[in-house]
């Protein structure tokens, strides 16, 4: 069976699509079979990934949900993009907002995407899932549906702040709905050495987080190249394969595949 691992942030901006894109094809380069779900009305994985305009895609995510939620037989390959960098892609668009305010209130629609994941799971080695900025329905589902929590975090203040939100809401999932869920670890995102602001916050999570959860050895660095890659739709080892950033997310792809 495939694990499940979930990129989660309530906190925009801190690389989650971008992490999801390299470390799902860093996998592939392993020779694993993957999957990436976009699990975001804004699309930002599908767009990473090369899909301008998600809105004319014809199926997706929120196709995916509704046909899972309304007990309709549907094809379990509809909706997967192969990407020709190895992975497959199940993307979303704006219609997954519509979708999410449909979950509320419906009896055990935090199990939604955990059904969907349960039908393909034997033929993934992973599945990545990418996760809207917040902790809606949507995020919900996916920490319903996960074995491990990656927690992408960029080196500000802000940022930190709202991690303890995320981690109640992780506990209280294990606690009530999903017992087998685990934080791999904390994935320091855009961190920018040249200043000492960067390194005083990296301090602090070690600081504070350091004993209770794993803080994966490797940061990614701040670099316009990553965020170049994206708006090509393509990894950063394509893009540019001896930088800093692409070094960074192979060894974590590395320490990924360590730890089960």
């Amino acid at each position: 069976m495939g694990k499940v691992i979930i990129c989660a942030n309530q906190k925009g901006g801190v690389a989650k699509s971008t992490s999801v894109v390299n470390l799902g094809i860093g996998l592939a380069m392993k020779g694993k079979r993957v999957l990436v779900i976009d699990n975001d009305p804004q699309g930002s994985l599908t767009e990473a990934l090369g899909y301008s305009e998600p809105d004319k895609l014809e199926v997706t995510l929120a196709n995916i949900m509704e046909w899972v939620l309304n007990e309709d037989d549907f094809d379990l390959s509809s909706g997967i993009i192969h990407h020709k960098e190895g992975i497959d892609l199940l993307p979303a668009n704006i219609e997954l907002s519509g979708v999410e305010t449909s979950l509320v209130g419906i009896m055990s629609s935090e199990t939604t995407l955990k059904e969907y994941i349960d039908m393909i799971r034997d033929d993934y080695d992973y599945i990545l899932v990418d996760c809207s900025p917040n902790l809606g329905q949507l995020t919900l589902n996916a920490l319903v549906t996960a074995d491990e929590v990656i927690i992408p975090v960029q080196a500000a203040y802000l940022p930190i702040k709202g991690l303890e939100q995320l981690l109640k809401t992780i506990s209280r999932v294990k606690r009530k709905m999903n017992p087998h869920l685990n934080i791999m670890g904390i994935l320091i995102t855009m961190v920018d050495y040249r200043t000492i602001y960067a390194r005083e916050i990296t301090e602090v999570l070690f600081e504070h987080y350091g004993r209770s959860i794993h803080i994966f050895d490797e940061v990614i660095p701040l670099s316009v190249r990553a965020a170049e890659a994206s708006a090509e739709g393509v990894s950063i080892y394509k893009y540019d394969p001896k930088s800093k950033v692409a070094s960074a997310y192979m060894k974590i792809v590395e320490e990924v595949q360590n730890r089960g």
